[in-house]
This record gives structure tokens, sequence and C-alpha cells, in this order.
């Protein structure tokens, strides 16, 4: 489908005048109406400014293209509109933006925005077609400029299809361009380093792996026959197809801001040559990165990997508790009834594989595939409580804190592994990976775990007693010392002693409805998404786009106990994001202890608040914890810019 199929002349707005960008998105919406694209322009209007509130549309060099996909929308169109004086729209680069194309598509259907985006990101880039349309002195003229462009730029429509012949002076290269929402700056990075390779009389072809899907994939011939490759992207991008190449790896933005430079450096031969064992030399090229950046995107590969599991499983387990019947036992609740111990048993095998893949994909981080088995079996070994005296596990598990630890030991070992080995003859890199690399890290995280484990255990038995030495005379502070526990490192050993505390007094205070010590752990989960999500909400200018973007995420992980959902937040910025969830639990704990709130089922969230004694209390302690949370939060974080 071509541009000129969905713009009309009556979407064509030249020489508009906007005071600000939320009047430009009502020039265009207007626009879109008059085409007869919308069945309501108010909605069509709220889904656009939806979409902009997870990061704005504008991509840079004055371009701007805010789009949405809408139940409001009747079909497909395209409107568009100059503003000469420009008007700010929040673009990367800091400056306005003066061309602006608004698509419209339907909420069902294909990703016509997608398709529409990917190509007016290639015509964009050319700076003489962005002045030609900027000249334009009417719609029809407008139109003629794309019409020429577009029949300049896509000669064949299925020219992503035909594979890309290599000139006889010059080189053939092959790139990957991904962005982590997969729509603007994929295809810029693509478009910029294709249109730059051949001005310097080179051919380069680019797999776009955007959000509708990789478009222009690259064939085994084309990487067979490439001079080198060009990894513009900001997410993990599958290297194994380029075994044996040179490989340069960027971010998207420096395919987009520096395409000649990538080129050249490929060209002169200056990229590492990657190995699919994870052997690379002249591993100097490409963008200098610092320790603690590695570490924490190694950290983070590992947490959105775990994520699912703790959402779906969290999510399960406590909806067992919602469909259970607690007068058939308190010590069993969450399983009387068939139907709530299917949910429970389901929800728990999915929660069982959280540390495993948090240790695993934080591993396969640091040492590729071959660390991914070996720090999924670390982190099962530090969830068992594995020792050399008890091989097949303790009462106390290393945890959170443990599954980290077995995350990077086993991808560093992997790592050691491949350097020595590697002077091994050539006759056995066969047997590298399916043998020699899973067994000796295998047997070696073996070892290092069930040396580590009693020691983990230890901490988290210390702070155990610890809180059962604390006498019935500190009701209060027990309240605030357990709850803030829940937040001091989310799942990890101060998080798990505070938990089993509370689990073992169900048993002694089922006579009584349920345990008080239970419920302040519980609300103390619950608080840190929920500030979280109420700081993102409220104090936007306090968190990035994407940042906001999960903020709702966490209102739901919070009201279901999910405390994790707070991970990646404490996991970017701990020094401020910690203190204000450690206070915000604190002051929950503390008041649930005080009203007399009690709780007879070892787990948190909406789910169990029917079976609650004092439930409209623990919601005023709940909610006064999470504005607490929100206010240190919103005075310790620094302004974006």
């Amino acid at each position: 489908m071509r541009i000129t199929d969905l713009l009309q002349a009556d979407g064509i707005l030249l020489n508009a005048a906007p005071a600000d960008k939320a009047a430009a998105i009502d020039l265009l919406a207007g626009l879109q109406e008059r085409e007869g694209n919308l069945t309501g322009v108010a909605d069509y209007k709220a889904d656009i400014l939806a979409r902009e509130a997870q990061g704005t549309t504008a991509v840079g060099e004055g371009i701007a293209v805010p789009h949405a996909k809408s139940a409001a929308v009747a079909r497909p169109g395209l409107a568009a509109m100059t503003v000469p004086a420009g008007v700010d729209y929040g673009a990367p680069d800091g400056k306005p933006s003066n061309l602006f194309f608004m698509i419209a598509a339907p909420r069902t259907g294909a990703d016509v925005h997608l398709e529409m985006l990917a190509r007016l990101m290639k015509l964009l880039m050319h700076e003489d077609f962005r002045a030609r349309l900027l000249a334009s002195k009417t719609p029809e003229e407008f139109l003629a400029a794309i019409d020429a462009e577009e029949t300049e730029v896509f000669p064949e429509e299925k020219r992503e299809k035909a594979p890309a012949p290599q000139p006889a002076a010059g080189k053939f290269f092959v790139a990957v361009t991904a962005c982590p929402t997969g729509i603007a700056h994929t295809y810029m990075a693509a478009e910029a380093l294709e249109k730059t390779a051949r001005e310097m009389g080179h051919t380069l072809k680019a797999e776009t792996q955007g959000s509708g899907g990789a478009q222009n994939v690259l064939t085994r011939e084309d990487i067979a026959s490439c001079d080198g490759v060009i990894i513009a992207a900001d997410k993990n991008v599958d290297l194994a197809r380029f075994n044996g190449k040179q490989v340069l790896r960027v971010s998207v933005s420096s395919g987009i801001n520096k395409p000649a430079e990538l080129i050249q450096k490929v060209a002169d031969g200056a990229a590492p040559i990657y190995r699919h064992d994870g052997a690379e030399v002249r591993d100097d090229a490409g963008e200098k990165e610092s320790v603690g950046r590695r570490i924490y995107k190694q950290l983070m590969n590992g947490v959105s990997h775990m994520l699912p599991f703790v959402i779906g499983g969290g999510i399960l387990i406590a909806l067992a508790f919602l469909l259970d019947d607690p007068s058939l036992g308190y010590d069993t609740f969450g399983t009387n009834t068939p139907v709530a111990a299917w949910f429970k048993t389901v929800g728990g095998v999915a929660f069982g594989f959280m540390l495993p893949i948090l240790s695993g994909y934080i591993a396969m981080a640091i040492a590729d595939r071959p660390g991914l088995m070996v720090g999924f079996v670390g982190g099962a070994l530090a969830v068992s409580g594995a020792t050399f005296v008890s091989p097949g596990g303790t009462a106390v598990s290393a945890g959170f804190l443990g599954a980290l630890i077995a995350g990077f030991a086993a991808g560093y070992l992997m790592l050691g592994l491949r350097k020595l080995l590697s002077g091994l003859p050539k006759a056995l890199e066969g047997i590298k990976p399916v043998l020699l690399y899973p067994l000796a890290g295998l047997l070696i995280i073996g070892l290092f775990m069930c040396a580590i484990n009693p020691f983990i255990g230890m901490l988290n038995t210390a702070l155990y007693s610890g809180l059962e030495a604390m006498g019935e005379g500190s009701k209060i502070l027990l309240g605030i010392v357990v709850a803030g526990m829940m937040a001091i490192d989310m799942g990890g050993p101060f998080n798990k002693a505070a938990y089993v505390f509370g689990t073992s007094t169900l048993t002694a205070m089922a006579a009584t409805g349920g345990s008080d010590i239970m419920a302040a752990v519980m609300i103390g989960g619950m608080v840190p998404p929920i500030a979280i999500a109420l700081c993102c909400t409220f104090f936007k200018n306090r968190f990035t786009p994407d940042e906001r973007k999960s903020g709702f995420v966490n209102y739901i992980m919070g009201l279901c106990f999910i405390t994790e959902g707070a991970i990646p937040f404490a996991a970017s910025d701990p020094l401020r994001v910690l203190p204000a969830c450690i206070a915000g639990s604190a002051v929950a704990g503390g008041l649930s202890m005080a009203f007399g709130c009690t709780l007879p089922a070892p787990h948190g969230g909406i789910f169990v608040f029917p079976v609650m004694h004092n439930v409209l209390f623990y919601l005023l302690a709940l909610a006064v914890g999470s504005v607490v949370g929100m206010i240190l939060l919103a005075l310790l974080k620094k302004k974006k810019v």
C-alpha cells in the first residue's frame, strides 16, 4: 500500500501555526475527521494522547509521526501538516518539529500503521525530500512530491524480497536494526545505513526487527556473501547466524547518527570476528560500555525474562485463595477445594521457575547460550538450599540473593571456561558446546552453590531468629520491621525471612481468625509497586517514557501482592527507590498492627481481602503507606531532562 493511497488533498494542511503539541494534535485529528476516516474524533484523540504518554512520536530532524490504533477509526488514513515555525513536540534531538504525518489505524486487523511508519521513515530520511515537502505551495504539490519520491525509493513493491546484488566496485554489508519499541528508530537506522552505504559506493541490506515482526529478512546467501555485519540495536539480537563474520554492535541511535563511521569501520576490517562459542578477536571495536552499565543490562536480561513467571504465577496463586473456603482449614487454605488446588498448583509451578529463570538469563547475557543451562541449574540449587552435607536441600533456601549470585557466577564461569579450553585442537570444537561446556560448567556451579548456600542460609536464619525475639510488647514496632523488610530486597533473604516468619505464625493464631504479623508482612509487600505506580502517575517528570509505561502494570502487581514488579525500578536507581519503598512499607505495616488487622492466608493481595479481619482499616493502612512511599520517591528522584 502506497502512502498516496491513504493521503488525500483534504488531509493536508500547509503552513499551520499550532501553539503547542496539543494544538498540533487537534489540527491533525481534525484533518482525519475531514477525510472521513473517523467515527469519533474525541475517542481517536484520546488514543493518540495515550500513545504519546508512552513516549513522544517525534523522531528528530523536524519530523513527528503521531499514530494510534483506535476503535474510533473507520478506515486507515493519513493526515499531513507543515509548520514552518516549528512546534515543541518533545523530539529526542531537542529541535522543534515542522513536518507532521498522523496515521489512523483500526484497532482490529493488520498493523497498517507499522507498514506506513516503515515507508514514511525511509522517505523522510532524505533531507532534500523533506525540503520539497516544506516548500510545497498546495496540497496537490505536496502529494506529487510524495508520489515521485515513493516511486524512486520503491521502484518495485516487492523490493524487500529481491536479493541484494553486490556491485563490482565496493563491498556488500548486512545490518540488523531494532529498538525497544520497534517503531520509528528501527526504520530510521535501516534507511540511514542503506542510504549512506550507497553514497560510499557500497551495498547494504538492512533487516528491521520492528514491533510488527522482522522485515527484509537476511537470507543465508546474504550473510554468506557479506563483507561484514552491523547490529544497530537496543535490545538482544540473535547472533548465531553471523558466526565467523566480523560483527560491529552499536546502539540504534548510532545507526541513525553515525552510519558512515560504522560502515567505514567494518569496511576497514576493524570490527571483531564473532564466534558463536563466545570467542571474539579485536573486541575493542564497537561502543565502549562501563562495567556498571554492562552489569545492569545483564541483570535486566534476567529480570525481564523472570517477570512473566512472577506475574502469571502470582495472580493464579492469589486466585486460589479467593476461590477457596477457609472454614475447611486455615493451615491448608489455598488448596482446600479442587478448583483452588488447581490454581495453586499451576501458579506454584510457574512461580517455582522464577529464580532459576533469573539466574539462567543473567548467565546467558554474559556468556551467550552456554551460560543458560549452568545459570538455570545454579538458580535451582539456590532455591533448594543444597549443601555438601544435605545435597537434597535444606529448610532454609538461599532465595533471591543466592539466585542472583548464581547467575553472575555461572556467566563469568563459562567465559573463563571458554578461555581455558580455547587452546584445544580444532578437531574438538564440535564437542565443546555439547559436552565440555555443560559438563564442566555443571560440576563447577554445583560445587560453588553448595559451598555458599550454607552462608546465605545462615543469613536468612539469623534474620528469622531476630524477628522471633521481638516480644509481644512491641507489636507495632514488629509490624514496622517485618513490613519494611519486605521492601528491602523484594524477594531476597530479608523479604523471605519476613515471609517465613509471618507464615510460621498462622497455625498458632488460626483459632483467632488469622495472624496480625502475616497481615503486616503482606501489606509490606504490596506497597512498593503501588507507590512506584502512583509516582509514575502523579510525578511523571521523574521517570523515562519506558518507566512511565510500566507504571500502570505496577498497580496490578501491587494489588496482587507481586512485590517483584518494583525490581526494575529499584535495580536502575536503588539509592532513591529502595529508601522510599522501605519507608512506605514500614508505615503501612505499623498501621496494620495498630488497627488490629489479621490475615489467615499465607498470601496477600486483593484476592484474600474477603477473608481478612478489619479489612477497611487494612485498606486505609495500605493507602497511607503507598502515598508516603510515593511522596518520598518524588522528593528523592531527580527530574528527567
